[in-house]
């Protein structure tokens, strides 16, 4: 009822698409992803990698030390289980090159031509 009569022609284009009646679903597009790989098809090291570094990233984020204990807390807390080794290799890690030098290496950044 509201897409028919003069209110609905005398709004903005945007508006009465939005009113319109549509069989389609209003958002076609693929919704964005943070990977091409789903999660699911990922090894268990691969996904013991990746919690430890979203565990690493909520502790530098929150201005907490990253140490294998506050690692396996978290894990833990987050109802997540990793091989025991991973958090003190990450911690190793981030603490002999740096979380924000780590971040930086880790965006990318594409690179020039030849």
């Amino acid at each position: 009822i509201l897409a028919q009569g003069r209110w609905a022609r005398s709004r903005p284009p945007y508006v009465r698409a939005a009113l319109a009646p549509t069989e389609q679903p209003l958002l076609t597009k693929k919704p964005k992803t943070m990977s091409s790989v789903p999660v699911a098809d990922l090894s268990k090291e691969q996904k013991d990698e990746l919690v430890c570094t979203y565990a690493a990233l909520i502790l530098h984020d929150d201005g907490a030390e990253v140490t294998p204990q506050a690692m396996t807390n978290l894990i833990k807390a987050s109802g997540c289980m990793v091989e025991s080794y991973w958090p003190m290799l990450m911690a190793k890690m981030i603490n002999n090159c740096g979380m924000d030098q780590l971040i930086k290496m880790g965006s990318g950044g594409g690179g020039g031509g030849g």
